[in-house]
C-alpha cells in the first residue's frame, strides 16, 4: 500500500437543491408552471433534454476535474443503476449519463449527494464548472496549483441568484502557465498563473468563446494580484448580467459583448465595474477553505509491491512512454488513462475507486481532452499499476496523441446534431492505430490534435484542433450525404487561440482516410524539426484540396453507401430538433 494521506472529499452538493428539485417537478407536473419555464429550472440543476423523446442526460458538475474515491463510486452506482453500463467525460470536465428518465433523476441525484457531487449549474444560464489544468502543482512547466482558486472561485458563484439568471452560459477556465494549459482563450474568463517579483497572481482574459463564430479573449488584466481574484470575475460576471443579450440567445454570449461594445468600451466597463466591486468591500479570497488534497509524502520504496513488478509486462514501456510524464515531487510518476471518446464504464468507475487509494493520493482527476489523470505514483509501483489498469481496459497507449480523439455526443444524443460525432471519431482511431504501415507516421506525429463536433457549434472544440472536423449535410441529387468541413492548424501559441482554415468538405465514411492522408502528408513534407501544429498551419488549401479531392468528390453516380452516415444502415436524414444550449 502507498504511504498517502485518507481519501479527501470535495463537498458541492446540498440536499436541499434535490428536494427543491423534486418538489419542482411536481408542480409542474400539475400544470402550476409552464414548460418553458421548467424548462428554464430543470437546466441550471443540470438536466439536459437529448433528441429521443422521455430522455434526459444527467450532467454532473465535477469542479476543478478533482474526484475523490467516493465520488467515483458514486458514479459508478449511477452508471450502473441508470447510465447502461457507462458515463462519459466532457471536454468541460464533467461527467454525463444519457438515457435519464426523468422520473430516475432524483435517485441519481441523491447517489450523487451522498459523494458531495451535485448537478446544480452544469447547465443552463449559469455560471458552469470552472475547469482547471489537471496537472496543477505536478508539471515542471507549471507556476503554481491554481487547484484551490479554482474551487474558491466555484464556492463563489454556486447557488448565488444573481449570477445564475444569466443571458447566457458563462465559463471559466485556469491554466498554470502561459502556454494556457486549460483553454483560457476560449474561455469568458481566462485565467492564468503566474508570479512576479515574488508574488502570485494572473493574466486574466475575457470574451472568448467557440460556437459558429469564435473568438479569441482579450487582456482585461496583463497581471492581478491573486487576493483581487475573486472581485476581478465578480465585477465580469456583473458587466456579462447587466450587457448580455437577453432577446437573442444566439447572440447572448460575453464575446458578443465585446464585439458590440467594442475593444475599449467594453474593457472600460470591466475596469469601471470592478472599481465598483472594490468600492462595495469586495471578497477577500481565503484558499483555507478549500479541500484540495494534501501533498503525498515522500515514497517508501520498501513498501511490499506485486511480485510481476521484478518484469516488464508486455506493452508496459509503450503505455508508460505516452501516458505517464515524472511529477515536481521526487519518486512520484502522473499516470494519464485513455478512455476512447471520454467514455468510462462501471467497472473502470469501481476499478479507479480502489487504485486512487492504492496507488496515489486518493483523487482522480478528469481532463479537457476526455481523459482521467492518478496523481502522485511512486515510480516503483508503476509497472504493478499499469497490470492493474490493464485488468480494467485502461492500460491502452497513446494517451493525448494523434490517435486519441476528442468528440462531442453527436446526432446519437445531441438535439442540435447532423452528424454520428462519435462514430466518426472511433472510426478515425481505429484507422491510424489498425494500419501498420502508418506506424512511423504515427509517431512522427504524435504531438498532433483531432478533434470532431457533430454541427458547427464546437462542443468538440474542433476550431482549435490541428485536425478539426464539424459535422454538416451536403445535397446531390435528391440524396443527402452526412459530410465534414475540415478545420486545419486551429490551437494554441503566444496569442492565444488560432482557429483552423475551412478548407474542405469530406463524405463522413471517408473522414478516416482524410486523416490518414494528412498524417503521411506531414511525416513525408514537414520541414527539418517542424512541429505538426506548424506544419497544418501552413499547408496550403490547395495542397490539401489535391490531396483529399478524391475523397470529397460526390455526384449522382456516387454509391448509395456514401451517403450513410457512421453507423448507420438506412439512407441519411437530416434531424436536428430544438437545442437546450440556448434555453
Amino acid at each position: 500500500m502507498n504511504a498517502t494521506p485518507a481519501p479527501f472529499l470535495p463537498r458541492f452538493s446540498d440536499p436541499r437543491d434535490i428536494d427543491e428539485f423534486v418538489e419542482t417537478l411536481a408542480r409542474f407536473e400539475r400544470g402550476e408552471i409552464s414548460t418553458e419555464d421548467f424548462r428554464r429550472y430543470r437546466l441550471a440543476r443540470g438536466v439536459y433534454g437529448q433528441r429521443q423523446e422521455g430522455a434526459q442526460m444527467l450532467r454532473v458538475k465535477v469542479p476543478q476535474g478533482v474526484l475523490s474515491r467516493d465520488a467515483l463510486e458514486a458514479l459508478a452506482v449511477v452508471s450502473e443503476r441508470w447510465g447502461h453500463g457507462h458515463g462519459n467525460v466532457t471536454t468541460r470536465q464533467n461527467l454525463q449519463f444519457h438515457f435519464i428518465p426523468m422520473a430516475e433523476a432524483e435517485a441519481a441525484m441523491r447517489v450523487l449527494d451522498g459523494a458531495g457531487l451535485t448537478t446544480r449549474e452544469a447547465c443552463g444560464n449559469t455560471v458552469r464548472t470552472v475547469t482547471t489544468c489537471p496537472f496543477a502543482g505536478v508539471h515542471s512547466a507549471r507556476t503554481f496549483d491554481v487547484t484551490p482558486h479554482g474551487e474558491a472561485i466555484t464556492r463563489f458563484f454556486l447557488r448565488k441568484g444573481w449570477a445564475n439568471s444569466l443571458p447566457r452560459k458563462f465559463k471559466i477556465a485556469l491554466s498554470c502557465g502561459p502556454d494556457d494549459c486549460a483553454y483560457g482563450a476560449i474561455n469568458d474568463i481566462g485565467l492564468v498563473g503566474a508570479v512576479r517579483d515574488g508574488a502570485r497572481g494572473f493574466r486574466i482574459t475575457v470574451a472568448g468563446g467557440l460556437s459558429t463564430s469564435p473568438e479569441n479573449a482579450v487582456v482585461f488584466f496583463d497581471f492581478l494580484p491573486e487576493g483581487d481574484l475573486l472581485d476581478a470575475c465578480e465585477a465580469v460576471v456583473r458587466v456579462f448580467d447587466r450587457h448580455g443579450n437577453r432577446e437573442n440567445k444566439h447572440r447572448a454570449r460575453l464575446k458578443y459583448v465585446l464585439r458590440k461594445m467594442g475593444r475599449e468600451r467594453f474593457l472600460t466597463a470591466l475596469r469601471e465595474e470592478y472599481a465598483a466591486v472594490k468600492a462595495r468591500g469586495g471578497t477577500p479570497l481565503d484558499l483555507s477553505v478549500t479541500t484540495a488534497a494534501p501533498v503525498a509524502p515522500p515514497p517508501s520504496t520498501e513498501a511490499p509491491d506485486a511480485p510481476s513488478t521484478a518484469r516488464r509486462p508486455d506493452g508496459y514501456l509503450a503505455w508508460r512512454a505516452s501516458n505517464t510524464f515524472t511529477q515536481d515531487q521526487p519518486g512520484y510518476t502522473c499516470v494519464v488513462t485513455r478512455h476512447a471518446l471520454g467514455r468510462v464504464t462501471t467497472e473502470q468507475f469501481r476499478g479507479l475507486a480502489a487504485l486512487c487509494v492504492e496507488y496515489g493520493d486518493g483523487s482522480v482527476r478528469t481532463t479537457i481532452d476526455q481523459n482521467l489523470a492518478l496523481r502522485f505514483i511512486p515510480h516503483h509501483r508503476l509497472p504493478a499499476l499499469y497490470e492493474a489498469l490493464a485488468r480494467l481496459d485502461l492500460a491502452r497507449p497513446g494517451a493525448g496523441t494523434v490517435s486519441d480523439v476528442t468528440t462531442c455526443p453527436g446526432a446519437e444524443t445531441c438535439n442540435l446534431a447532423v452528424t454520428a460525432s462519435r462514430q466518426v471519431g472511433a472510426a478515425i482511431t481505429d484507422r491510424l492505430e489498425g494500419d501498420a504501415s502508418l506506424a512511423d507516421a504515427l509517431a512522427l506525429a504524435r504531438g498532433a490534435v483531432i478533434k470532431v463536433s457533430g454541427c458547427p457549434n464546437s462542443c468538440g472544440q474542433h476550431h482549435i484542433a490541428d485536425i478539426g472536423w464539424h459535422g454538416a449535410a451536403k445535397k446531390v441529387g435528391d440524396r443527402t450525404a452526412p459530410v465534414y468541413q475540415l478545420h486545419l492548424g486551429g490551437g494554441f501559441d503566444e496569442g492565444g487561440a488560432r482557429f483552423g482554415r475551412q478548407v474542405i468538405k469530406v463524405p463522413a465514411r471517408r473522414v478516416p482516410e482524410a486523416v490518414a492522408r494528412l498524417v503521411r502528408a506531414y511525416a513525408l513534407e514537414r520541414a527539418e524539426g517542424q512541429s505538426p501544429a506548424d506544419f497544418y498551419r501552413r499547408l496550403p488549401a490547395e495542397t490539401v484540396t489535391r490531396l483529399l479531392g478524391d475523397l470529397a468528390a460526390l455526384d449522382v453516380s456516387t454509391p448509395d453507401e456514401v451517403f450513410l452516415d457512421l453507423g448507420e444502415a438506412q439512407g441519411f436524414r437530416v434531424a436536428i430538433g430544438e437545442g437546450e444550449c440556448a434555453a
